[in-house]
């Protein structure tokens, strides 16, 4: 039997000409093989249904067949018909008419035995490609570079049934540095001495990276030049190994890590898909360490920023207590002096003391607000919803600030609703919106002028309802140019600096703070010139409720 096998092979053996068939038949017979024949292309369709044949030897006249066997094609080298009616798809081999017994024993042995060594080949790269696939997949999965490093070495170790595998990168700002090796059950791990410095493991990985090449090299070569030459790597092998090879790990124009494979009893040959498909892990390999070491380096900078927010909050809110105790006092006294009518002040000292009293609430508000800005930000937890009405807040907010505004000349003109709105709100912030929002309006409007305050109830486009504050006012206005900043914390307009309007710049941006925790929104028109109007909106209270 062929090749010594205890199963025989079966041939299929196709001819119109009846003596070639029967030779060709008797010939594979005699060589041990079963044999199943066919004079035309019926009956050949016929067998290939019925059998799984080792080979298929057939006449030229016959080579259209599809089978998944190898098949051996009988052709006349001297008939340009026959060699025109070769169909080169799904033919291994030919061998010319009359084939002599031996010869066709022999082609029929040699390719069963090259179809054979092919699929082996490809189900052995297949298999090769599922384990490094893995590799891939775990290398994927981690940010974590010292675990991607010990994925990479366990699965090349294991893959290639190596001895050692070590994995290292260089001094580089796209990369931790990393130093992981994997050894076989039984061997005794790597030390620092059996393997190359950095200076040979990063000249090996640089000629290599340019090159996109690998290098493979055995203890028996001895390198004949003391410095490598241009496309020649110097060796970065591990000590004793009987062969390594070298796979570079880089990014652009440059390495920035190498991965060594060693074998320390049998010199090891490489296949062009093996090392395809160890250049491609190191790709990835090189792509998950260089995102790691960002993401470990985002993830620093943010618990840094984390931290400096909290040192500012806390130095805030520090300050904030340091400064309201003294200010607490002061305001305290300037209101005994101011109210004492046993030693009653002189008129021109009680000027001076409202002034004092002026400045001394103008401090009052900027720590306030101060306070306010270190708080911004923080969750919702530490707001206390209640239903609030919102007309009756509007009033509360008129009702307080018209002696200020007065003062100034300004009509504050809050509109009467027919129904009052209640909003699942904190009081107190709601409170200190629109304060904010009249305060800035009485402020930014010169003598004479008006401000307006009304309210309305409305349905959006999906069924929410929502309530709308307006504050228009008849002031100097925003330019088109900075309007979009007015939100912007410290930020002040070229008008009200050029008019020395006091003001801290963070009234608007606490107010815009408060409304988005209220799952609000704030909007701001304005004509330079003429006045401006802010809105505010906020979701009514069964809309908040589900929200919250």
């Amino acid at each position: 039997m062929p090749g010594g096998l205890s199963v025989p092979r079966t041939a299929v053996v196709a001819d119109p000409d009846g003596a070639r068939l029967a030779t060709n038949a008797q010939a594979l017979r005699d060589a041990g093989y079963r044999v199943l024949c066919a004079e035309d292309a019926e009956a050949l369709a016929a067998v290939l249904a019925a059998s799984e044949p080792s080979v298929v030897v057939v006449d030229t006249s016959l080579s259209t067949v599809e089978t998944a066997a190898p098949l051996l094609v009988v052709v006349d080298l001297d008939d340009p018909t026959e060699l025109a009616a070769m169909q080169p798809s799904g033919i291994h081999d030919c061998i010319a008419k009359p084939p002599p017994p031996r010869e066709l024993v022999h082609r029929a042995n040699a390719l069963i035995d090259m179809v054979a060594r092919r699929k082996a080949a490809r189900q052995e790269t297949e298999a090769l490609r599922e384990q490094l696939r893995q590799v891939s997949a775990a290398v994927r999965a981690t940010n974590d570079p010292q675990e991607i490093a010990r994925h990479v070495v366990a699965g090349f170790g294991r893959t290639f049934k190596a001895d050692y595998v070590w994995l290292a990168t260089f001094e580089d700002d796209r990369v931790p540095r990393i130093n992981a090796s994997w050894s076989r059950p039984g061997l005794r791990p790597l030390t620092p001495a059996s393997l190359p410095d950095e200076q040979h493991a990063r000249q090996t990985a640089d000629l290599l990276w340019a090159g996109a090449e690998t290098s493979s090299s055995a203890a028996a070569e001895e390198s004949t030049a003391e410095e490598p030459t241009a496309g020649q790597a110097p060796s970065a092998g591990i000590a004793d190994a009987a062969s390594s090879l070298a796979v570079p790990m880089g990014e652009g124009n440059s390495s920035l890590g190498i991965i060594v494979i060693a074998m320390l009893e049998q010199q090891r040959s490489w296949t062009g898909a093996e090392l395809g498909l160890m250049q491609h892990v190191a790709g990835n390999t090189a792509y998950g360490l260089i995102q790691s070491h960002l993401i470990s380096s985002q993830q620093q900078v943010v618990k840094q920023l984390q931290q400096l927010d909290k040192a500012k909050t806390d130095f805030l809110a520090t300050v904030n207590h340091e400064l309201r105790t003294p200010l607490t006092s002061i305001m305290a006294y300037l209101d005994m002096i101011q109210e004492n009518t046993e030693q009653p002040v002189s008129p021109e000292v009680h000027q001076m003391l409202d002034i004092v009293v002026r400045n001394t609430e103008r401090l009052r508000i900027l720590i306030e607000d101060m306070l306010s800005v270190s708080r911004s930000g923080l969750d919702d937890s530490l707001m206390h919803l209640t239903p609030v009405r919102l007309g009756q807040t509007l009033d509360l907010v008129a009702a307080a600030l018209r002696p200020l505004a007065t003062l100034q000349n300004v009509t504050i003109a809050v509109d009467a609703v027919p129904e009052d709105p209640e909003i699942l709100a904190d009081e107190v912030q709601l409170q200190q919106v629109f304060t904010n929002l009249v305060s800035n309006a009485i402020k930014f409007t010169p003598s004479g002028g008006r401000i307006e305050v009304g309210s309305e109830s409305h349905a959006a486009a999906d069924g929410t309802r929502w309530a709308t504050v307006s504050v228009a006012d008849t002031g100097i206005g925003i330019s088109s140019d900075e309007i979009d900043h007015v939100f912007t914390r410290f930020y002040r307009a070229s008008n009200a600096m050029s008019g020395a309007i006091p003001g801290t710049g963070l009234g608007l941006a606490i107010t815009k703070d408060i409304v988005s925790r209220h799952g609000g929104r704030i909007d701001v028109s304005s004509t330079l010139g003429a006045g401006t109007t802010v809105k505010v909106s906020l979701p009514l209270g069964a809309d908040r409720s589900q929200e919250n």
